[in-house]
């Protein structure tokens, strides 16, 4: 890797751009670094090239690229914070300052790990930017994972899936994530990984290739048709890890799994994105149930595209993904894209997303041994999207209840909620909600308290947090009328 390549990818994402601080950047790392050698045997100022490469790759902007060929200076050189705040300011320093704490977090003992986590996540909320800089010098560890002894290799990987991949997705940084759940797959669980990858990337490759490009020509050529020209369709593959979940999840064979790709078409224009839709319907019959129009109603981490599946050719089923470039952008990686298309207003500085939030509530009001379960419970959990009538987005985790719904749009629905309406049919307050569910929460004025026996099966931190602070009062009112009883 080159400082010359960085600045070149930097340049084609930003025309125009004035790239002198990354060559600045490099002048001093490359100094700092030099002579030093990673386990690999490579020159250390590798390491922050290909870490300023990748955020490169995800449109991070300038400051946050060049405290990334900084990122390891004040830790591992005799060049300090205080020489980097003196000749590329304040921002950059701070960036710096904050990846530099993490790399001093020493993941030794639980006791040591739950609060080195929560540190790294206060640390994030303060400039999200800092875990860019911490995913990207991540994943450049685990491509060369190999020189390390086989008891770190596991280490890495665990810490990484259980830690990195999830925060990764909460991002909707997903290419950054998919990259580290396979390499960390392929280290913790080798013998699965070998006979996946033989499957899908040896035995199915050429079958697959052959039926992506017959669809490509069919709708390639209905589209010029219907005169949209200006259009690009890529195959997305689902990636090994998903694979071996699914596998492992619903207890299926690799020939079982048959939505292992989609085919994504780029376009100029929203209007674009809804033509397309209508050729695809007039190609291939849809399946009904599984159309989502997330450009009308985004998910809640700001996700936008159309899904539709068809039958396609020989009866297969076939996903199709229709976004525009600014879409696709945000999609594979997430917030940090989402602020380059930004940048221009300035908005994206201290934006942070609603989770790192609840992190940050979590932390303050739990002791550090529970602190990792339960952002776990709560935050990592695979999220699920599900409407009010209103068609307002709420997301939820897996298995959630129309309690936790109720008590995430108001707490006074949750505390007063009797019965609920899901997709418009009269359901049970423990039906555990899937995706696209329409929820409507019935609510008795009248009532005081929340039933102290939905603890059983309600799912959200906040809802357990108000059904048991309500069950004291309720237990304390009781106390409260005996003794008034018995004064009597």
């Amino acid at each position: 890797m080159t400082i010359e390549r960085i600045i070149k990818k930097f340049k084609k994402i930003h025309p125009g751009a004035d790239t002198s601080l990354l060559s600045s950047a490099y002048y001093l790392a490359n100094k700092a670094h030099q002579g030093q050698k990673r386990k690999s045997g490579e020159d250390y100022i590798q390491h922050s090239l290909h870490t300023a490469y990748v955020l490169t790759q995800i449109k991070a902007d300038i400051n946050t690229v060049a405290a990334g060929i900084l990122h390891d200076v004040p830790e591992d050189t005799k060049h300090t914070l205080k020489e980097i705040k003196q000749k590329f300011g304040e921002d950059i320093y701070n960036l710096v300052k904050g990846v530099t704490k993490l790399g001093t977090l020493k993941y030794r003992g639980e006791e040591k790990y739950r609060e080195n986590l929560r540190k790294m996540f206060v640390a994030m909320a303060k400039d999200v930017r800092v875990i860019f800089i911490k995913f990207c010098d991540r994943l450049h560890n685990l491509r060369t994972l190999e020189a390390l002894p086989p008891n770190k290799q596991n280490r890495i990987s665990k810490e990484t899936l259980e830690i990195y991949a999830p925060i990764a997705g909460l991002l909707g940084m997903w290419r950054l994530k998919w990259q580290m759940e396979d390499i960390c797959f392929k280290f913790l669980h080798n013998e699965e990984y070998q006979k996946l990858e033989q499957k899908y990337e040896i035995e199915k490759k050429a079958e697959r290739n052959q039926y992506f490009q017959k669809i490509k020509n069919i709708l390639s050529e209905k589209l010029k048709n219907h005169g949209i020209e200006n259009f690009e369709i890529q195959v997305r593959f689902k990636h090994l890890y998903s694979i071996y979940q699914k596998m492992k999840k619903k207890g299926k064979r690799f020939n079982e799994i048959y939505d292992v790709f989609a085919l994504r078409i780029i376009l100029p224009t929203i209007d674009d994105c809804y033509k397309t839709l209508g050729v695809i319907h007039t190609i291939w019959k849809p399946q009904t149930k599984r159309f989502k129009d997330y450009i009308a109603v985004a998910k809640p981490n700001g996700y936008q595209s159309l899904h539709t599946t068809i039958f396609g050719p020989e009866g297969k089923n076939v996903e199709f993904q229709i976004r525009t470039q600014k879409m696709h952008d945000e999609s594979i990686y997430g917030l940090s894209a989402h602020w380059y298309y930004k940048s221009k207003s300035n908005s994206q500085k201290n934006k942070q997303p609603h989770w790192i939030k609840e992190i940050l509530k979590i932390q303050k009001n739990i002791n550090t041994k529970n602190f990792i379960e339960e952002i776990k419970l709560d935050i990592f959990r695979n999220r699920i999207f599900v409407y009010s009538p209103k068609g307002d987005v709420f997301e939820l985790p897996e298995k959630s209840t129309p309690i936790d719904f109720a008590y995430a749009v108001h707490t006074e629905i949750g505390n007063k909620a009797t019965q609920v309406l899901i997709n418009d049919k009269m359901s049970n307050l423990e039906y555990p909600l899937k995706n696209g569910d329409i929820v409507e929460i019935i609510t008795e004025k009248n009532r005081k308290y929340p039933n102290r026996n939905w603890l059983k099966f309600v799912k959200t931190k906040k809802a357990k947090e108000n059904i048991k602070s309500y069950a004291k009062k309720t237990t304390l009112d009781s106390i409260k009328k005996f003794i008034s009883r018995e004064n009597k």
